[in-house]
């Protein structure tokens, strides 16, 4: 009798760095529990994934061509390439191109008898659905967002309380949530306000992926259930057919828990690590970055740059702009105190630094996990998508940071946040009492975070269940 195969599991990411790597932490934790993983992409991500999943011999790759539509630069394949987010909604609508070679990959495994147990895909991969509904093949979808923030949204798409407000500034009222802060209309991602413009074809493509999320057979999250404080029962209510949500985070930490991380990326600037063993004092240094999706003019880095200085704090400032220099001779004058670096870093060896105390972040969800599973406090400055509402979560709702004040517009062209409101909320975090508060409570919930992920924890069973559920459905 031949043996029983091994459970498989397709993950389909969004080609967005920020969407893709918690799914290959997650393709990573099932393939330690001896699960065929299948990661489907196009040739130019296939590159990054397979280089990150190398050490792993579960899990495969099946590349797919990224289509060439009018209105996107000849290949173009992640956002990251994008000149800019005017190109967004024409990438979004390009991928709905992929359902057909998607479709051609399914009916390859059904013929060789490998169907998966499920297919999870990125939100805005809504067509898997009506794809896995026609091989019989649940469909989970990520969203990469935390629970609170995904229940807000759809509360707000539901309900749209901003309607209703008499002021921008007065608390709304969201029917079956219960937040940990008061909310206003004022701090309410603005995407997820025009996305509520019927006429808008941007409303429509989120409309119809949203749909199908509703419909899907549950939701992966990279968060952990002590992090959601009784949140997840409430955002279920917006799925149909009892579909769940999974809390298996944090996702990257499985591979420390299972002592098989990768080596330290040998890609690391020396000079960056050297810097921060050069720091004799524990958790003196502020990391500075604002994730890969956001632009600041040259003009805001400035401030930046300038409000880092006068704080007096040591740093370490990742930037992304190739045009921006640092004024007025900065960087000489920070010789020994700061470092500006223009090249990749890796951020959760950063964070777990020993020499590392803050983190002055855009409060992207990846950011934010990281720096809570490594006991960092953030100083939050949110600037697009739903990272106001994890900036609300972090600090108001968690106690495990600060935010920064925001300028009235009365700085010039392209300045949100001054150089004043950035060294005091720099100095708060490092060196006031509120900051101490933070890293307190940041330690507290990266201990937490650990546990969640390690044997008997509560991520670790929510991953065991949801295992056992799929293969039973499947009858494997």
């Amino acid at each position: 009798m031949a043996s029983p195969q091994a459970p498989h599991v397709v993950i389909f990411p969004f080609m967005s760095q920020g969407h893709t790597l918690p799914l290959l932490d997650l393709s990573k934790a099932l393939s330690h529990r001896k699960i065929k993983v299948t990661i489907i992409t196009t040739p130019s991500n296939a590159k990054s994934i397979r280089k990150d999943t190398e050490n792993h011999p579960n899990i495969g790759l099946v590349e797919i061509p990224f289509p060439i539509i009018d209105g996107l630069p000849q290949g173009t394949e992640n956002t990251s390439q994008l000149p800019s987010m005017e190109f967004f909604f024409p990438f979004l609508m390009a991928t709905k191109q992929l359902q057909k070679p998607f479709e051609q990959v399914l009916q390859g495994m059904r013929v060789s008898k490998s169907l998966p147990i499920c297919v999870i895909s990125d939100f805005f991969l809504g067509w898997t659905l009506s794809s896995c509904q026609t091989f019989g093949v649940p469909r989970l979808v990520f969203h990469g967002m935390c629970v609170l923030s995904m229940a807000i949204s759809k509360s707000v798409c539901a309900h749209m309380p901003h309607t209703k407000a008499k002021s921008v500034l007065d608390p709304i009222d969201l029917p079956g949530l219960k937040l940990p802060f008061d909310l206003s209309v004022s701090e309410l991602p603005a995407q997820l306000i025009q996305a509520t413009d019927q006429n808008d074809p941007f409303f429509q493509f989120i409309s119809d992926v949203g749909q199908a999320d509703c419909n899907s057979w549950g939701v992966v999250v990279n968060s952990f259930e002590e992090l959601e404080s009784g949140t997840v029962s409430s955002f279920e209510t917006f799925y149909e057919n009892g579909a769940r949500a999974w809390c298996l985070g944090p996702l990257f930490l499985y591979d420390k828990v299972e002592g098989i991380n990768k080596p330290i990326s040998q890609n690391q600037p020396n000079k960056l690590i050297q810097f921060l063993n050069d720091q004799v004092t524990l958790g003196s240094v502020l990391y500075v970055s604002f994730g890969t999706q956001a632009d600041l003019s040259d003009a805001q880095l400035d401030q930046v740059g300038l409000g880092l200085e006068e704080a007096g704090v040591p740093f370490l400032l990742v930037v992304r702009s190739t045009t921006w220099s640092p004024p007025n001779g900065l960087e000489e004058r920070l010789k020994g105190k700061g470092m500006i670096v223009k090249e990749w870093v890796d951020q959760r060896r950063i964070l777990s630094h020993r020499a590392i105390g803050g983190f002055f972040s855009h409060c992207g969800w990846n950011s934010v996990i990281e720096s809570i599973s490594a006991g960092v406090p953030i100083l939050a400055w949110p600037m697009i998508a739903e990272q106001s509402l994890n900036a609300k979560l972090v600090a108001e709702g968690l106690g495990a940071g600060l935010g920064i004040r925001k300028s009235h517009d009365d700085l010039g062209s392209g300045i949100e946040v001054s150089r004043q409101a950035i060294c005091e909320g720099v100095r708060e975090l490092m060196e006031g009492e509120k900051g101490r508060d933070a890293r307190e409570r940041a330690q507290a919930l990266g201990r937490v975070a650990w546990r969640a992920v390690q044997e008997g924890g509560s991520s670790h069973q929510v991953l065991n269940k949801l295992i056992d559920q799929l293969c039973a459905f499947s009858g494997q």
